[in-house]
């Protein structure tokens, strides 16, 4: 197992690897799917909200050669990892790890694209001392405040691009109509098939463009993984 600056918990991807046993949360297929999703052609400036570790700003590297990367977290520890693993890439120069609520963030850039794995838990008490959990909760991020806030920091052609609970479809169609953010595409991942969707991935752009609505099915009832899934996410994992 490659070893990062003596740590030894470390996923490994075909061109980079992330430490991932500090930040909440942990390397997962909804940010690998996002990460290998997102339109990069032509994205100058991006922006990584909720980075944790860093993986989909390193992937987002990874697929475009020229984009120049913020990464930013409220939390302190992911930031601390995201700022390691960035170092350690081949695209480093490339990457800023900002530790803050994107909420306040103030800048005068303009991204090209921004793109989220945000926070999905939004009923119920929330645990106290459960960093996975509170990193999970939209009491500190909301679908609106995210895309409200992506509406104000996004180039005139800019997109945002986020993967959510198939459930909270409703939401984050309400929250793109109120910031005048339209939807123009997206995916519902199916986990295997014959199942009901799970996740859904968004294209949000003011940008005038066809609105189209897909599918992805990652596995078979066999296990496998299906082609589409392979070809979308078959540059990042050394199985594929």
């Amino acid at each position: 197992m490659q070893v990062i600056m003596g740590r030894e918990k470390v996923f490994r991807f075909k061109q980079f690897a992330v430490v991932n046993d500090r930040t909440a949360m942990k390397v997962g297929t909804d940010g690998v799917l996002l990460g290998a999703w997102c339109p990069v052609e032509g994205a100058r400036h991006v922006l990584d909200v909720g980075t944790g570790c860093g993986v989909i700003a390193l992937m987002i590297a990874q697929r475009n050669a020229s984009a120049v990367l913020d990464a930013i977290d409220i939390d302190h520890d992911a930031i601390e990892e995201a700022t390691l693993n960035f170092k350690a890439s081949p695209w480093g120069e490339r990457l800023t790890a900002i530790e803050g609520d994107f909420n306040e963030l103030q800048t005068a850039e303009r991204y090209d694209l921004i793109v989220s794995n945000p926070p999905y838990f939004t009923n119920g008490v929330l645990p106290t001392g459960d960093a996975r959990t509170q990193a999970r909760h939209t009491g500190t991020l909301s679908y609106r405040q995210l895309i409200e806030g992506a509406s104000r920091l996004l180039s005139d052609d800019g997109t945002l691009a986020l993967i959510t609970p198939t459930d909270a479809e409703q939401d984050i169609i309400e929250a793109a109509t109120f910031a005048s953010l339209p939807v123009r595409r997206l995916t519902r991942v199916i986990p295997v098939e014959d199942a009901a969707p799970k996740r859904t991935m968004w294209l949000l752009s003011r940008r005038d463009m066809a609105y189209c609505e897909d599918t992805l099915t990652i596995a078979h009832r066999d296990g496998t993984f299906t082609s589409d899934y392979i070809a979308l996410t078959g540059a990042f994992y050394l199985k594929m």
